[in-house]
């Protein structure tokens, strides 16, 4: 049995009436062969039910808490065939993690589609992501966050030199956002996966709870040797943060997770000294966010 093209997880909370458009988008798509799988994390408005009541030929997995992003994502990818052990030979050719909050083209799907087939070694690929106003979503393509990097960003010394090669790396904003182009990594909110790469790097980390899954997954499938490309072809709306700006956990959720990237990645190569720097940085800013957050709700 010849192989669906590509199998999509939406994981939602709480953004109904932006999945209701999101779904309306995906459906509409053309040139493809999908399934489409929603992974509701608890929501209060409905939205589960809007996706049985309106949309009957996409899968819906109702949880009875918010388990976060990247186990949700799980949950989809496992029944798509995309396991912790392996990859069944059904299993659609790609996977892709999409927002709920993202409109897609009619051809957009198809065209990111056909240009990673054009090229067998592409692991991941994303395309430019705009947000509301039409500028560009700078998270569409990134560097990983090393200690330098993230140097850099959190001093300010990337907004002075947006175009430095040096210290615009942490968004690439010294590129061309109308270039395609080899990164470290595309964003979560529309992350296509070849099922090779997902065979080899297997599964989303779900020690995270949200930020930072995504780079991790890139870094683990460019570590197995995929290549990681950002596709300007196609662009794609994204209204940005219509979920994590209900949870308050988000905000403090940002800095776990840096920490967990960090020691899973840097830690080890990291001098004593400057470790302890970066640990002792890293808490802070996560005691200041949960006061403020605590402080606004």
């Amino acid at each position: 049995m010849e192989s669906v093209d590509i199998g999509i997880v939406i994981v939602n909370y709480n953004t109904r009436d932006l999945l209701r458009r999101c779904l309306k988008t995906v459906l509409a798509s053309e040139g493809v062969s999908l399934r489409v799988c929603v992974v509701d994390n608890n929501s209060g408005d409905g939205s589960a039910e809007m996706v049985t009541a309106e949309f009957p030929e996409v899968a819906v997995v109702h949880n009875a808490d918010n388990v976060g992003y990247p186990a949700a994502n799980n949950q989809g990818l496992r029944l798509f065939g995309y396991n912790d052990d392996g990859v069944s030979p059904d299993a659609p050719r790609y996977a892709l993690l999409l927002n709920a909050d993202t409109e897609l083209p009619e051809d957009g799907l198809a065209s990111v589609m056909a240009f990673a087939d054009e090229r067998a070694d592409i692991g991941v690929v994303g395309p430019r992501l705009i947000r509301l106003d039409g500028s560009l979503d700078k998270a569409c393509r990134r560097s990983f966050p090393t200690p330098e990097v993230s140097f850099y960003h959190m001093i300010g010394l990337s907004k002075l030199f947006p175009k430095s090669p040096r210290f615009g790396r942490y968004n690439l904003s010294f590129l061309d956002e109308n270039e395609t182009v080899e990164v470290d990594s595309v964003v979560g909110a529309f992350m296509m996966v070849r099922r090779e790469a997902i065979r080899d790097a297997g599964l989303l980390d779900d020690s995270f709870f949200m930020y930072a899954e995504d780079l991790d997954w890139a870094y683990r499938i460019k570590q197995a040797g995929w290549r990681v490309l950002y596709y300007a072809g196609v662009t794609v709306l994204h209204v940005k943060r219509a979920s994590s700006r209900q949870n308050p956990r988000a905000r403090v959720e940002f800095w776990r997770s840096m920490e967990i990237f960090y020691r899973k990645h840097y830690a080890a190569d990291t001098p004593e000294l400057v470790h302890a720097l970066i640990v002792a940085v890293i808490r802070l800013q996560t005691r200041l966010t949960r006061w403020r957050t605590e402080l606004a709700f």
